[in-house]
Parts: structure tokens; sequence; C-alpha cells
């Protein structure tokens, strides 16, 4: 049995604790800057739009103020919101831009459609490569409240065959769950990669968490037994660290 901490242990461990708060915080605004900066240096456009979007929120909200003939407290936090409110804006932009950036970028390349599932937002189970080819065509497979979905990237003639053959033996185990089959790419019937997320999210949701866990442990046995596939490296543009940038404008 573990023997109680005393009043200066627990100090030292709250220490520790904030210390450590303290370096991951430091982290995280010295990743957000770099990629800002990168960001500014490949969009010539975002420092006009942020600006603009910035004074037109800020603004917005003085005007009101003024307008609306309130005191001089509410005034006050009338501006106080409307400078805050611009800013978050302003960075809602800055992340649209650099995740627009990205993905232009990792177009075409080999093992985007991985990098663009591993960078999913949301409860998503992702298993990349399950089935590959020597030719770098993969199939990754997804399982979320839709069912499951397999996502293809590579030769659409090749990857149609991995397709076929991962619904059939996924069929066997999964029953009446829906199996749907994504293709990666910009020809007609096939999903661009920066609309891959959305696509996603719009599909209906058709199983519960429960049953998410449940199917992943099934198909997890099923993909051990079977072997992995060779799974290609996902691109990742220098500088470009989204899913962290993506996630805090969502805090935000």
């Amino acid at each position: 049995m573990a023997k109680p901490r005393n009043a200066a242990e627990t100090k030292a461990a709250k220490a520790e604790a904030r210390k450590a708060a303290k370096a991951a915080s430091k982290a995280r605004r010295q990743q957000l800057w770099q990629a800002f900066n990168f960001q500014r240096k490949e969009d010539r456009r975002l420092i006009p739009y942020m600006v603009l979007a910035f004074v037109l929120v800020a603004g917005a909200s003085v005007a009101i103020a003024v307008l609306t003939g309130t005191g001089p407290i509410s005034t006050t936090l009338f501006c106080v919101f409307g400078v805050v409110l611009g800013a978050l804006v302003a960075f809602i932009i800055f992340g649209r831009r650099a995740q627009k950036s990205v993905y232009a970028k990792a177009e075409g390349q080999t093992g985007a459609a991985a990098w663009a599932l591993d960078n999913l937002r949301g409860k998503w189970r992702v298993t990349p490569g399950v089935a590959a080819t020597g030719h770098f065509d993969a199939v990754h497979r997804v399982i979320g409240k839709p069912g499951v979905i397999f996502v293809a990237e590579g030769d659409p003639g090749r990857v149609k065959s991995l397709l076929a053959q991962e619904k059939k033996r996924t069929a066997r185990l999964v029953g009446e769950v829906p199996i749907y089959d994504i293709i990666v790419g910009n020809d007609e019937g096939q999903v661009p990669l920066a609309k891959l997320e959305r696509h996603l999210n719009r599909l209906p949701a058709n199983i519960s968490v429960a049953k998410i866990d449940t199917l992943e442990s099934r198909l997890t046995a099923l993909s051990t037994k079977g072997g992995p596939g060779a799974i290609p490296k996902g691109p990742m543009p220098g500088g470009a660290k989204m899913k962290g940038v993506q996630r805090r404008v969502q805090r935000r």
C-alpha cells in the first residue's frame, strides 16, 4: 500500500506540475509562432485579411456601443469584447488559411490521405494501410458513427480491387453495419483531399460509441491475423503541424 504524501511532497508535486504546464504552454506558443511565420511567408494575403477582420469586428462593436448610447462601463465592456472577438476571428482566419495551404502542398503526394486521416478531429478510429500494393496504393480504415469507412489513395484502377477485397472481408465480421468506400482524388466520383474530413463528417450517424469500440476490437484482430500492409508515409510540409494548430483554434 502506497504511503500518503506529506505536505512537503505534495507542495513539490504541485510545483512540478505548474512547471510542466508552463513549459507545455511555452512550447505551444512557440509552435504557433513558427506556424504563423511560415504561413506569412507563403501567403501574402494572410496579414491583410487578419487585420481587416480584426478592424471590422472591433470597429463594429465600438460603433454599436456608441450608437446605443450605453453608459461608460457598458461601452468599455463592448470595446473589450470587440477586441477579443476581433482577435479570435483573425486567429480563425489564420488557422483556415494555414490548413488550406498545407492541404494544397500535400495534394498528390504519397501517403497524403493517411496524413489527412491522422489529423481528423473527433472520435474517429483510424488504421492506416490495412491493404496496399507495391506501387504505394493504399487503403486505410476509419471507424466512426457512420460505420466502417475505407479510404483509398493511389491509382483508381488498382485501389478499386483493394477496396472490394477489404469490404468483403470486413462484411463477414460487421454484419449489418454500413460500409462506405472513398477514393481520394480530383476526378469524378472521388473526394478531394482538402474535403475529406468534411465528407466524413457529413455521413449519417448509424452506430453508437459502444458499437464503435466493439467493431474496433474485431477488426483489429482481423488486421493482426491478415498482417499489416505496406503503409506509405504521409507527407508533412515543413513548419506546418496543423493538428495542434487546428485544436487550439477550436479551444479558443
